[in-house]
């Protein structure tokens, strides 16, 4: 693919638009993809042919270079509709801008096909990487791989060891899914069709170009090798966090969906209030939901706007400002759990029957926000230690 065939004319809402038309398709497939613990290569080929792939692909390589806002927005509106679509998505296209940290030959190499790349990877070191002329081999596994199951290419943390296999610096490194397998690890309670299955790596050779040490990753080290292009500025650990809270946002906006539009259908069990419109009860519940729901609106948008901020500025956050990131995507995943847990109150228990979407939702928001990089309670003594002028790590991810 040429630079000049690679110039986009689409933009981050015309993904959108063509994304949001493909709700329904999505929805008729859920549960199938629940089913079959993977999202089905329909709606994965519908998805790619809308572009919601390539959303954080170079442009150069005719992808769009969209920003986090936009990112937040497509898996919002996909998790309207099922939860494990929008979680491949959503670490599809994290993945694709991470990779985009390492060596410029590495980039080229995993767009070689295109912008439509579908990439899985986990950035904890669950491996080796041994130095032999040329590059590296590589062995490990890594477990919570998202994506696995429709992935082209795969990224995992490890540590480079010497040859007395001390270990000498964490980095990650890039492989076509052609050199690994895939255990099939995924059995959980939700995110079923997310395909997080384990990546196995036995004795994988990968040239120098696809590693990429994380120190300059985690502190901000790779800002000069993008001056003109801010998308790829922005902060590491921030945009990894925050990109997570995309389909929370989208949980919670379908739940407020589907208990509005049953309100004035469904009477209220066991009373003698024949629409749960007409309840104070139920008004209120709906009422204390949106808001909520809301809120974690307004705080994940804050949080995006100050990421590409500092981004379009070039200047790596401070210490306070990205534990404000992780302290508003914490606020925005407690908001969302209260709602969605509020509504099902409000609904009552027929939203746990199989055949009814909410139970999905409810699982599949619970499973999402337990990732560990961005769990509440982490996130908020981080801030507050910030708060207090304590700069102690406790997590890598900040």
């Amino acid at each position: 693919m040429t630079t000049a065939d690679a110039t986009p004319t689409e933009t981050a809402d015309d993904v959108l638009d063509r994304v949001g038309a493909l709700q329904p398709l999505i929805r008729h497939h859920a549960a199938q993809n629940e089913r079959d613990r993977k999202v089905s290569d329909d709606v994965v080929d519908a998805l790619k042919d809308a572009g919601a792939f390539r959303l954080a692909a170079p442009r150069r390589f005719g992808g769009l270079e969209a920003g986090l806002r936009a990112m937040l927005d497509l898996s919002a509106v996909i998790a309207e509709a099922d939860g494990g679509t929008s979680w491949v998505t959503t670490l599809s296209n994290i993945n694709a801008w991470s990779t985009c940290l390492f060596d410029q030959a590495a980039v080229a190499e995993i767009y070689d096909s295109g912008p439509d790349t579908i990439l899985s990877g986990v950035v904890s070191p669950g491996g080796t990487a041994r130095k032999v002329p040329g590059g590296y081999v590589i062995n490990g596994e890594w477990p919570y791989a998202s994506a696995s199951l429709h992935a082209d290419w795969v990224s995992g943390g490890v540590w480079e060891v010497d040859e007395d296999g001390d270990e000498i610096d964490q980095s990650m490194v890039v492989m076509p899914i052609s050199d690994v397998q895939i255990k099939d690890t995924w059995y959980v309670a939700g995110m079923r069709a997310s395909g997080s299955n384990t990546i196995v790596a036995e004795d994988v050779f990968v040239p120098e170009h696809r590693l990429s040490s994380m120190l300059p990753v985690a502190t901000g080290g790779y800002l000069e090798q993008y001056p003109d292009n801010p998308f790829y500025r922005s902060a590491f650990a921030p945009m990894l966090v925050l990109v997570l809270v995309g389909p929370q946002l989208g949980f919670g906006r379908a739940a407020l969906e589907m208990a509005l539009a049953k309100a004035s259908t469904k009477a209220l069990a066991y009373t003698n209030i024949e629409q749960q419109s007409d309840s104070v009860a139920f008004q209120l519940l709906v009422a204390d939901a949106a808001a909520k729901i809301d809120t974690a609106h307004l705080h994940a948008y804050r949080a995006a706007e100050d990421v590409e901020r500092y981004a379009q500025q070039g200047v790596f956050p401070d210490f306070l400002a990205r534990a404000r990131v992780r302290a508003d995507s914490a606020v925005a995943l407690t908001s969302i759990n209260s709602a969605v847990n509020t509504l099902l109150n409000a609904c009552g228990a027929g939203s746990f029957a199989e055949v009814n979407p909410m139970q999905r939702i409810w699982r599949d928001s619970n499973v999402g926000q337990r990732h560990a990089v961005m769990l509440p309670q982490v996130s908020m003594e981080t801030y507050g230690k910030a708060l207090l002028g304590r700069v102690d790590h406790i997590t890598a991810i900040l």
